[in-house]
């Protein structure tokens, strides 16, 4: 099975896919590890990347595609993959069909994993963190006893600036604004399932289950 993971922040997508590759074999790919693996190998493209990387510059698609390309092309992908992280954009889309087409496989899904913004706020803005100990609590999934405190060292809870309201509304947005032309490339390519996100995550993975029955 081929398959391409998508959601926002929030979504819970790395916990889907991690049940997607326990239960059904398949490599998890993702661009930070195809990058990381490129460049350890020292292949022309990994160390083209690496020189862009090194210079805090964005790896150019051409790149990019590039090692998609050597990744999907190895044996352990033979029976399948979980993209994760790419596409990011629909000419890299139109990229990876192409690439596809090369190796003869196909998109069999493109999973998106689908949360209300609103809980997504609740679920991104809710974690605090020990100052002394560093242990990490959630006000809604996991708080702590005594509120402001660490159960552990007694000490003062805190929520990263990154974590704050403002900073995680403009985080959605910007990703919102980058998957949505995706989501609707994939929507008219008939590849698209949307799959509820707010609920258990073990009825989430169920509907996931179910949606990948009929591959093999």
């Amino acid at each position: 099975m081929n398959l391409v993971l998508m959601g926002l922040p929030g979504a819970g997508k790395g916990t889907q896919a991690e049940q997607i590759v326990e239960q059904y074999g398949i490599p998890h790919i993702s661009t930070g590890d195809m990058f990381r693996a490129a460049m350890k190998e020292g292949t022309e493209l990994g160390l083209q990347a690496k020189a862009f990387m090194d210079q805090g510059a964005l790896v150019p698609d051409e790149v990019t595609i590039g090692i998609v390309r050597e990744r999907l092309s190895k044996d352990d992908c033979k029976k399948g993959f979980l993209l994760d992280g790419f596409p990011r954009t629909v000419p890299q889309a139109e990229a990876l069909e192409d690439i596809l087409t090369q190796l003869d496989k196909k998109i069999d899904y493109v999973i998106n994993i689908d949360v209300d913004h609103g809980i997504l706020m609740e679920r991104l803005t809710g974690r605090r963190i020990c100052k002394a100990c560093g242990a990490t609590y959630h006000l809604v999934f996991n708080p702590p006893a005594q509120e402001g405190k660490c159960d552990r060292c007694d000490g003062e809870l805190y929520q990263r600036a990154d974590d704050n309201a403002e900073t995680v509304q403009n985080r959605l947005d910007v990703n919102m604004q980058q998957a949505q032309p995706l989501l609707d490339f994939y929507d008219s390519k008939g590849y698209l399932r949307n799959i509820d996100g707010q609920r258990d995550i073990k009825i989430v993975f169920a509907d996931i289950a179910e949606l990948l029955g009929g591959l093999k």
